[in-house]
């Protein structure tokens, strides 16, 4: 009998735990949630003064006019046409060549975070049902203790214990969501940023020899 209630303190333990981390997780996602949703904002990545212009610029003065502008603004735009401006008297291929390195950086800078979201979704229902199966453990453990005397009692702690992995759900599939958004996202933008870039050391090559 004093090996049964040590096993039901030690599993309840375990289900406080996993609540515990359960909390913890939720309270990661929804900090990444609202930093990716304040960072991954289409005017603090690709600020429309700079992609305006980006749309006027032929002579040298407008060039030192948009660099002024990435200066002022700053985003992953602004430091990859930079990165462009600072190297035109490299040849074209080389100055691409650059241009696609600095680009990889700024990807990656805009996809932090998103891999915490992924593995909050594999990892939250799972919790979830360790700590179900954790609390069904429990129950029955005390179920041995005292005997099946109050069926109404055991329905409400099985009932009670599911929403651990209700909990899990909830947690999962906004983060789900968010990462899904997010990604889609990122992906745009960086589409959207490899245009205008492109646009912008051709039109600087157009005339010279490459």
């Amino acid at each position: 009998m004093a090996n049964l209630r040590l096993g039901v303190t030690i599993l309840k333990f375990m289900d406080a735990l996993i609540y515990v981390l359960l909390g913890l997780t939720s309270i990661v996602g929804l900090t990444f949630i609202v930093e990716r949703s304040l960072a991954l904002r289409w005017n603090k990545v690709v600020p429309q003064q700079i992609a305006a212009s980006l749309e006027t610029c032929e002579t040298p003065e407008d060039l030192e006019a948009l660099r002024v502008i990435c200066h002022q603004k700053p985003s992953a735009l602004g430091r990859l046409l930079l990165v462009a401006s600072d190297r035109l008297h490299w040849s074209e291929s080389d100055n691409v060549a650059a241009l696609q390195t600095a680009a990889r950086h700024e990807i990656v800078r805009l996809e932090r975070g998103l891999v915490v979201l992924e593995i909050i979704v594999g990892i939250a229902p799972l919790l979830g049902l360790v700590g179900t199966i954790a609390g069904m453990m429990t129950v029955f453990g005390d179920v041995g203790q005292t005997g099946l005397n109050d069926a109404g009692k055991l329905a409400a702690g099985i009932a009670l214990i599911l929403r651990a992995t209700l909990i899990g759900l909830l947690i999962a599939i906004p983060s789900l969501i968010a990462w899904s958004y997010f990604s889609k996202k990122v992906e745009v933008m960086a589409v959207e940023m490899e245009g205008l870039c492109d646009s912008f050391v051709r039109r600087q090559y157009t005339g010279r020899e490459r």
